[in-house]
């Protein structure tokens, strides 16, 4: 245990587990400065291939901490660049999952949209109810939410605050896969550690293939896609995927592999 975030380490994977549970897990600056820290020391380190962010059964995360911020005047907030720091968990090369039981409200599911795919429960509940506190989204929840699932269900969302249960949530794209509130978590686990068994340099050069496909027009990303796909060639992490494939054999992926 590290305070408010608990660190869960399987072979190749890391579990980021927030804990603030009589909080549901709201995002405060201790938390976002611990997780973050976490994330990025498991980003430097090789053995890791793969990250699982999740909560408790109540909330992956209720929302940003209200009480922390509500009595700040703008300037401090700008002076401060509130919430900037969260574009380094964003930006890991790290491939993150999120494993999302309860709520992911907010801050919370934002955070779950920084992750490169969601694993839900069942009963998992989705929003962005800033509104209704005379705010907007300020982790990315405009930007991310309608690239995710359309102008028009994000217009939705921010619009009227209201929450998505897991069953839209998956028909709209918002998340993955949606699994019984009691495998969210192995199976999250699982993928993370397929994930991780393959070529690091593929599963980097694939994660950046598709966020560039969000970024640019259709044009510069077939490019990208097809200049990533031909340096790949000659890694070990082609020679030994093609070499097992033309074998009729399982790959063995050296995971040192950069």
């Amino acid at each position: 245990m590290t305070g408010l975030i608990e660190v869960i380490r399987e072979g190749a994977v890391a579990q980021l587990r927030l804990n603030r549970p009589k909080q549901l897990n709201a995002l405060n600056s201790e938390l976002a400065a611990q997780l973050i820290e976490a994330a990025e020391r498991f980003d430097r380190d090789q053995s890791v291939g793969c990250l699982v962010v999740t909560g408790s059964e109540r909330a992956f995360a209720a929302g940003a901490d209200i009480a922390e911020m509500s009595d700040k005047p703008a300037a401090y907030m700008a002076e401060r660049d509130y919430f900037a720091e969260w574009s380094r968990f964003a930006n890991l090369r790290l491939p993150k999952i999120a494993a999302v039981q309860g709520y992911a409200l907010g801050g919370g599911c934002e955070l779950m949209m920084m992750c490169d795919f969601a694993i839900a429960g069942e009963g998992a509940k989705f929003g962005q109810p800033e509104i209704k506190l005379g705010v907007i989204a300020g982790i990315g929840g405009t930007q991310r939410m309608t690239r995710l699932i359309g102008r028009s269900r994000s217009m939705d969302m921010h619009l009227t605050g209201r929450m998505m249960d897991a069953a839209e949530a998956l028909s709209a794209g918002l998340v993955a896969r949606v699994v019984s509130d009691d495998k969210v978590i192995s199976t999250a686990m699982e993928a993370a550690q397929q994930v991780a068994s393959y070529s690091r340099p593929a599963v980097r050069m694939a994660r950046e293939a598709v966020r560039r496909a969000e970024e640019g027009s259709l044009v510069e990303g077939l490019l990208f896609e097809r200049r990533s796909f031909h340096s790949l060639f000659g890694t070990p992490g082609q020679i030994e995927g093609m070499s097992a494939f033309l074998e009729g054999r399982p790959p063995k992926f050296h995971q040192g592999e950069q």
